[in-house]
């Protein structure tokens, strides 16, 4: 690790989805990268580790092949800044199609706009326009 990594990094655990969800969210974001991919070897499909990175911010994941009694949930979600509100309507349109939306996009006094959705993965978004 390089003095330039970040001491804690989300990682996100899938369950045969993760390259879907990564080519899903960089696309959303205009610095999306996926940095690297490991597949598992041998018996076992998926992504063992790959890292990517969406709004500059880096994230690992994974695809586990061991079935879990767990999913993701909204008590820990990924908090975007939003630009403007066409970036806020895309992001929203684009993470709540197949999703659940938590909160629509509104003015709930804590921010001029903000909406909260599980997408399609399950994976929590916070949405902000100052």
């Amino acid at each position: 690790m390089s003095i330039d990594d970040p001491a804690i990094t989300p990682f996100l655990m899938f369950e045969g989805a993760a390259t879907q969800a990564m080519d899903f969210y960089v696309s959303l974001f205009d610095d999306g990268e996926i940095i690297s991919v490991t597949p598992h070897q041998g018996e076992h499909t998926g992504v063992q580790l790959a890292e990517f990175r969406v709004a500059g911010q880096r994230l690992l994941c994974s695809d586990s092949f061991v079935k879990h009694a767990f999913t993701f949930t909204p008590s820990l979600s990924l908090f975007v800044r939003c630009k403007d509100d066409a970036e806020l309507t895309r992001l929203h349109a684009a993470l709540s199609e197949g999703g659940q939306e938590l909160m629509p996009p509104s003015n709930y006094g804590f921010s001029t706009r903000f909406a909260w959705v599980n997408d399609r993965f399950g994976v929590s978004w916070q949405l902000n326009l100052a």
